[in-house]
Order: structure tokens, then C-alpha cells, then sequence
């Protein structure tokens, strides 16, 4: 069935709630390890319906953030989320302190139940107003930036379509863009300001309501994290500080010369094939046409699931008004249907999505009938980056059905991009703990410290002459910061598993596949470390560890630069 055509339930909240306490007094009551299983399997049929309908709402919303039904479901959902989440909470604790756990770890997973307990600690009935605000906040957000519209040379272009002229190759088209970006940035600057000043009081709120000293700790537990916490995280950070920064450094300064640039503004930080990057060789047909080939000479597992995809229209793509600027992979549960929303805009980034959000949508594929799908999905969401992150390094093999003889300016460019990623993506990080370990802030404050760690992780960009950008306000439009805390580094701890796959599958490329469907396959029944380690992987978080990988895609990027 076409997504499009696929009915929207809306569940109420008195159904959802008196289904939830009914398996809770099953759990609390129950004779034997048998009746709790019978439960949870109640349960779970009912949270395929929620999750579905969730879906469903968001991706219809997500299209067309104009939709007034659709917008007031979204809200319902905000409203009635936090609800559902306390009484999953609730059950959570009745299988943690159940009588027959030690059947029931057998009967499941030890792992399973660390995940019942990292969920117990991030939730109580006491922040359920809280949560309904801070859901709020983050739909205030969303909203405020898919409404907006920039006016750049006599067109009206929505954020997601001026970001293309972004990497234009002709530097003064860079530099109009971004000043029309941020002076338009600079008007709802005050509004940026306002909602993130209530997220930061919400969420500290909450945290102390649950007896933690900041939002720090229950941030992390609200991420999943089982298996590392604050201390490893601020290990990989100095790594990365260490180890890949000045390496990030060096790379770019050097790849500007090529470029022929005297001083490296933030606006050259897009580009980097001298006469500009490669573009895909066609449109949204000719993408869709190439990644079912790639995916078909894969192998049958990813040519059964590109088929599905196209053949239900799981894809939204255009970029226009109302519409959420970003791009995501969702599920809808009921049909084992992924999908997937981008905005094309003729650049590289358009084929990013056939491999990186088609990674998470092969996952979720793949794992449609994991006896913890619907509870614990693929795990944490770095092993969901992981996945979607190392696919578009095992695209490489079929890249030139993207760009034809510009694959290798591709998989240089590619690789670099993702290089210099990384000190970013761990400054969105470094920058969450400071805020969040001081929730009284002023906006100057904050943005003053980003921009010392500007100056840390990436010393070779210039900010000034940019509106917006020189006041040190570039986190204001990283979704993330706003409406997931803590998410970004996991996208920094997958790409260097992802490069580790990479040159894994330089060597052998069939092997390194099939080390990363296992890995795929497994969900969330193992813990992100183990998973590394079966997949010949190493740890990112052990002091020092990230020194001989950079220094090897180091190596790689050079080759790859004297290639093309």
C-alpha cells in the first residue's frame, strides 16, 4: 500500500491509557513469568497502533506544516505523548521489580532490561506538564523555521532551497546567500532566543524535579545510553580535539589553496572540488532510477527493500513552503513501511539521502519483526548512525551511477566533508554541556561560547562579515540543539565507525557488508560496543583512539585529492 493511502487512526487517549493500565495490573498480578509475557505482548500490539498513528501524523505534517488537521494532531500527540510515556515508564518499573525477572531475563534479554532501567530513570508523573511544554517548544520551533522564506536575486526560496546556492562555485553567489540567509535569521533572532531560553528552564526543571543536579544526566538517559555516560563521551570529545581537529585543520587549509582562496571564510566551507563540487546527474527520477540498481546489485535483502520503498511511494523529496526543512527516516509499524523526507536541491546532499536515510530505512527493514522492535528499535541512536552513515561509504562501489566521471571528485568531497564533520558535530556537544550546566545563560553567553569553541574545533573558518553567523549564532539553526539534546554526538562516534567500515571495505568489500548486515540485523539485542567489536571495529572511546584513524583517512583523503 502507498503510504499516502495508508489510514490514519486517531487513538484516543482514554483507549491508550486504559489498554496501558490494563497490562500494568496484568504485570503486577501476574502467576508466573508466562502471564507477564502475555502482557507485554498486549502491549506491544497496542504500541504498533500509537506508533503507527504517530507516524502517519508526523510525516503528513512534516509535508505540509499548513495542514490544519494534521497540525492539531501533531499537537495531540504532543499533548498525549508524555502521558503514554509515563504509563510505559510504569511498566517499565513493574518488569524491573517483577518476581519472576530472572525467568524473564531468560525468556528475554539482560540487555532488554537495561533498557527498561535507563528508561525508568528518565521519567516520572511528576514532568509530564514539563514534557507537554517542552513538546510544545519544539513544535514553536519547527514551525517558525518552515515558515520562513528568503528572497535571494528576484526568487522566493525556502531555507532548505537557498542552502543549494550554499555550495555554488562562484564565491560571491556563496557570500550573497548567506548574508540574505542571515539577515532574514537575524529578524527571528529574538524568537530563537525566546524558546530556547524556555527549553533550556524545562528541561533543567525537570531534572531537578527527578533529583538530578542538571539536565546533563537525565539527557543522557533519555538518549538510551546503556552502555557509556558522560565520562567516555567527554573522552572522545578530547580525541576528537586532540586527534581529528588539527587534522581537520590542515585538510582544509590545504584543499582551499586548490581553491585558490587567501583566507577561508565560513562561506567557502561548502566547497570543495575547484569549479565546483559534483552535482547527480539528473533529478529526483534519475537518483531514484541509479539507487535501484545500487541497491539490487547489493544483494536480495536490499533490492526487496528499495523496491517496497519506491513502490509505495515512501519518499517526499521536494523542497517547498511549509514543509519541514530537514530530512528524517520514519516508520509506520502496521505496514513494516519506512519512509523517508528530504528536500532536493540539486546538490550532492541529494544522493546523501538514497544512502544515508535509506541506511536507517534498510535497518528498520531489516528489523521489522526483532522480538524488540517496537521497545527498543536498533538501540541507541549511535548505532542507528552507524548504519545510515556507514551506507553511504558502501555506496562508493556504485557511485558512478550517481555522478558518472565525477564518482571520484564525489568520494573525495565526500569523505572530506565528513572529515570535517566530525570537530563540528562534537562541538554541537561541547556546546550542549556548557548551556546545560549553566541554564541561566544569557543568549550573549551562549553565543559567545560557541564561538570560543569555534575557535577550538574549527580555527581555520572566518565568521566575520556574515550576519548572523559572526555573532556566534550558526547553532541557532542545528534542529538538534533545539529539539533533541544530546543527539548530535552520536552522528561523531558513527562516522568513525562508518570510516572504520569504509576502510574495512577498501580491502574487502564483501566482507565488510556482511560484518555490517550483522550488525544491522541485530537491533538493539547488544550493546553498541560489542556490536563494534564483532564488526572488527574499534572503540572510539578509549584515550587516544581516534590517532591512527585519522590519520589513516588522513592518508585516504590525500590519495584521493592526487586521483582527481
Amino acid at each position: 500500500m502507498k503510504v499516502k493511502d495508508m489510514p490514519y487512526e486517531h487513538l484516543t487517549i482514554e483507549e491508550i491509557r486504559g489498554e496501558l493500565q490494563a497490562v500494568l495490573e496484568e504485570i503486577k498480578n501476574a502467576k508466573c513469568h508466562n502471564c507477564v509475557l502475555r502482557a507485554r505482548e498486549r502491549m506491544l500490539k497496542l504500541l504498533v497502533r500509537y506508533a503507527s498513528s504517530n507516524s502517519l501524523c508526523y510525516i503528513r505534517y512534516s509535508c505540509n506544516t499548513a495542514d490544519e488537521y494534521y497540525v492539531k494532531e501533531h499537537e495531540y500527540f504532543d499533548e498525549i505523548g508524555p502521558e503514554v510515556q509515563s504509563l510505559l515508564t510504569q511498566i517499565s518499573l513493574a518488569l524491573l521489580e517483577s518476581p519472576h525477572r530472572a525467568k524473564l531475563e531468560e525468556a528475554l534479554s539482560p540487555v532488554y532490561f537495561r533498557y527498561r532501567e535507563v528508561e525508568s530513570k528518565a521519567m516520572s508523573p511528576v514532568i509530564v506538564e514539563d514534557m507537554i511544554e517542552e513538546n510544545k517548544l519544539c513544535s514553536e520551533y519547527s514551525k517558525l523555521m518552515a515558515g520562513l522564506e528568503f528572497e535571494f536575486r528576484g526568487e522566493t526560496y525556502s531555507r532548505a532551497a537557498l542552502a543549494g546556492f550554499f555550495k555554488d562555485d562562484d564565491r560571491e553567489t556563496r557570500r550573497e546567500a548567506y548574508e540574505v540567509f542571515g539577515k532574514k535569521m537575524l529578524e527571528v533572532a529574538p524568537q530563537l532566543d525566546d524558546i530556547y531560553d524556555r527549553m533550556v528552564k524545562v528541561r533543567d526543571r525537570m531534572a531537578k524535579k527527578l533529583g538530578y543536579k542538571n539536565f546533563i544526566e537525565l539527557g543522557y538517559y533519555r538518549m538510551n545510553r546503556v552502555s557509556y555516560g558522560q565520562k567516555e563521551v567527554e573522552t572522545f570529545r578530547r580525541n576528537v580535539l586532540e586527534s581529528w581537529a588539527p587534522a581537520n585543520a590542515r585538510l582544509r587549509l590545504e584543499n582551499a589553496k586548490a581553491l585558490g582562496l587567501d583566507k577561508y571564510m565560513f562561506y567557502d566551507d561548502g566547497v570543495i572540488i575547484p569549479g565546483g563540487d559534483p552535482r547527480p546527474q539528473g533529478g529526483k527520477e534519475e537518483i531514484f532510477q541509479a539507487a535501484k540498481e545500487m541497491y539490487h546489485e547489493m544483494g536480495d535483502e536490499t533490492a526487496a527493500f528499495i523496491d517496497l520503498m519506491l513502490e509505495n511511494d515512501a519518499f517526499d523529496v521536494e523542497a517547498r513552503k511549509n514543509k519541514w526543512g530537514g530530512g528524517y527516516c520514519t516508520e509506520i509499524p502496521q505496514y513494516k513501511q519506512p519512509f523517508i523526507l528530504a528536500n532536493f536541491n540539486g546538490t550532492a546532499g541529494d544522493v546523501d539521502v538514497m544512502t544515508h536515510e535509506a541506511g536507517h530505512a534498510l535497518n528498520a527493514f531489516l528489523i521489522a519483526d526483532n522480538k524488540f522492535a517496537m521497545e527498543i528499535g536498533c538501540g541507541g541512536m549511535e548505532t542507528a548512525e552507524t548504519h545510515s552513515m556507514s551506507m553511504e561509504y558502501f555506496a562508493w562501489k556504485y557511485i558512478h551511477k550517481f555522478f558518472g566521471e565525477d564518482a571520484k571528485k564525489y568520494k573525495y568531497m565526500h569523505a572530506l566533508e565528513n572529515f570535517s564533520f566530525i570537530p563540528y558535530g562534537t562541538m554541537v556537544d561541547a556546546f550542549q554541556h556548557i548551556v546545560y550546566e549553566n541554564p541561566d545563560m544569557t543568549p550573549a553567553q551562549r553565543n559567545q561560547a560557541w564561538l570560543e569553541l569555534e575557535s577550538k574545533f574549527r580555527p581555520h573558518i572566518q565568521l566575520e562579515g556574515i550576519p548572523f553567523i559572526e555573532e556566534g549564532r550558526r547553532w541557532q539553526y542545528q534542529m538538534h540543539i533545539y529539539e533533541s539534546p544530546f543527539y548530535y554526538i552520536d552522528y561523531c562516534l558513527a562516522q568513525t565507525a562508518a570510516f572504520g567500515f569504509l576502510l574495512a571495505s577498501l580491502e574487502d568489500y564483501d566482507g565488510a557488508f556482511a560484518r555490517y548486515i550483522r550488525l544491522m540485523k541485530q537491533g538493539g539485542e547488544a550493546y553498541y560496543e560489542d556490536l563494534l567489536e564483532e564488526a572488527l571495529i574499534p572503540s572510539p572511546f578509549k584515550e587516544g583512539a581516534l590517532q591512527t584513524l585519522a590519520d589513516k583517512i588522513e592518508a585516504l583523503l590525500l590519495q584521493l585529492k592526487a586521483d582527481i
